[in-house]
């Protein structure tokens, strides 16, 4: 099944991944500590606005996964001091789903002391907080869902970003993982055997 982009979120990680049929040649940079989705050095060229983002920053007391130029915002507005639900809420309504030829939906989760998911899609605005690993994707999963996904605190981020991109849905591209215990975060990516 193909669900394109996804976020699993719980109380103490996270994990986001990009599932592509028409922009698979990406991968996942680390920027000092922010996460950055962008096209390998091979793909051929573009003006697909959606291809580069950053995907996994650390904002205020938590820190945000998406599919998105919406997690900027999202981290800008915990470093405010926005309670996780609002942050998210607040910046997915302001920037709405995608408007390409899919009307793709966003997706976003937040990390930390407030754990939380939440998708705009062309009919909805879901934000929910998570108490056990949440996913919600773009396609086909697009309510926020309980999901059987091991992690905590002490995990390694890539190997959570490993396990998300081997989850059985297709067209993986590159994951990333994140992990949270009382404020102290720690990142890490899988790119898969072609990034």
């Amino acid at each position: 099944m193909y669900v394109g982009r996804f976020v699993i979120v719980a109380p103490e990680f996270a994990a986001y991944r990009v599932s592509s049929r028409s922009f698979p040649n990406r991968r996942i940079v680390d920027r000092g500590g922010t996460l950055t989705v962008g096209p390998t050095p091979d793909a051929p060229e573009h003006d697909n606005p959606y291809v580069s983002y950053n995907c996994v920053r650390a904002g205020g007391d938590g820190v945000v996964v998406g599919n998105g130029s919406h997690v900027d915002p999202i981290a800008e507005k915990l470093d405010r001091g926005y309670p996780a639900r609002d942050a998210l809420a607040a910046s997915l309504l302001a920037l709405d789903y995608e408007k390409d030829d899919y009307d793709t939906p966003r997706v976003a989760g937040v990390v930390g002391e407030e754990s939380s998911v939440g998708i705009v899609r062309r009919d909805a605005l879901l934000v929910e907080s998570v108490a056990e690993p949440t996913l919600v994707a773009t396609y086909e999963e697009s309510d926020p869902t309980p999901i059987e996904f091991a992690g905590g605190a002490d995990d390694d981020p890539a190997e959570i970003a490993a396990r998300a991109y081997d989850l059985p849905y297709e067209h993986a591209v590159c994951a990333a993982g994140v992990t949270y215990d009382d404020g102290d975060v720690a990142v890490g990516f899988h790119n898969g055997t072609g990034a």
